[in-house]
């Protein structure tokens, strides 16, 4: 008999208490964790909440509520606790809003009047962030998005220039590209239905990994936050549902010469999800955009090393 086998053979003789523990351990992915327990674990002292969309939308407002305001868009499987590293430093002088997107973090999918799972794509994307950012009042604010929170932020900055102050771009999606391997399995069929009924931890922690320049320095609840938000009722279900649609080589990149705000390029070198040459194409896209690589960091350098990212965000929102 396999180790497997010999384990689950184990936690079938457990009390039930004992089997929800040995399944919620996500080795296997038999499982939807409900909101209410993600919000116990995992809400802040600063969460708030307000209606988008028809949806319940996590975010935090902290700082100065007279300072220049800046909004904060997570990546694609992350959520707003990505920049717990840099917030203290930004909220020291600024507003600063984060939000999860939907479908992550303790927002989660939107749903239509059906109570069916809404499909993300870059529309859909544009209908939210726009209906987020009157929701809270914000006419114009600085945008700092990572990797799809990036795609988001520079279109924000094409379609709406009067609700940009400036913009940063931390290893942001737009041009065209092959999906990492980790998102890319959502395309097949057969991994789109499997998924919201079993999807290994080994899966969820292994494409963590690999968006950071270094795994090994990266602590085990950061791994934790990811696997318990990838399980999280109604995730994976809208994840394959959106995979499919995120076709960078239908965005029109040549837009981004249209971006007047002042812009800073920030990039990991070792960024294994989005090939660092974009970084380049970013700044030769946007006129006067300053670049900044970070040898050694990945994918989220504001996760990697918080400091080191505040260091060059600071002197670029006091306009040095």
């Amino acid at each position: 008999m396999n180790r497997f086998a010999m384990d689950a053979d184990a936690a079938l003789l457990q009390p039930p208490g004992a089997l929800t523990r040995w399944f919620g351990q996500g080795r296997i992915g038999f499982f939807n964790l409900p909101r209410a327990e993600l919000v116990r674990r995992y809400a802040l002292p600063a969460s708030r909440w307000i209606r988008v969309l028809d949806a319940m939308v996590h975010y935090t407002d902290e700082g100065p509520r007279d300072a220049e305001p800046l909004l904060l868009i997570h990546g694609f499987g992350a959520s707003l606790h990505t920049w717990e590293g840099v917030l203290p430093a930004l909220a020291r002088q600024h507003r600063v809003l984060r939000l999860d997107i939907a479908p992550f973090g303790l927002t989660g999918p939107l749903r239509n009047t059906r109570g069916r799972i809404e499909t993300m794509d870059v529309y859909r994307y544009r209908d939210f962030i726009d209906a987020f950012m009157s929701a809270v009042g914000l006419r114009r604010a600085t945008i700092i998005g990572n990797s799809l929170g990036g795609l988001i932020a520079w279109d924000l900055a094409v379609r709406r220039p009067a609700a940009v102050d400036k913009l940063v771009l931390i290893d942001a999606a737009g041009f065209p590209m092959r999906l990492p391997i980790y998102i890319d399995l959502f395309r097949h069929a057969a991994v789109r239905w499997s998924a919201p009924w079993m999807l290994p931890e080994f899966i969820i922690r292994a494409a963590t990994r690999d968006v950071y320049g270094d795994a090994s320095q990266v602590p085990e609840s950061t791994y934790r936050r990811y696997v318990d938000f990838f399980y999280a009722e109604g995730s994976r279900e809208a994840i394959g549902k959106m995979v499919p649609k995120l076709d960078f080589a239908e965005l029109d990149t040549h837009l981004l010469g249209s971006v007047h705000a002042p812009t800073l390029v920030l990039w990991g070198e070792r960024d294994r999800w989005i090939p660092p040459a974009h970084a380049q194409a970013f700044a030769e896209r946007i006129p006067g955009a300053r670049l900044q690589r970070y040898a050694g960091l990945g994918h989220v350098p504001m996760e990697e090393d918080p400091q080191r990212v505040a260091a060059d965000l600071l002197p670029f929102l006091a306009g040095r």
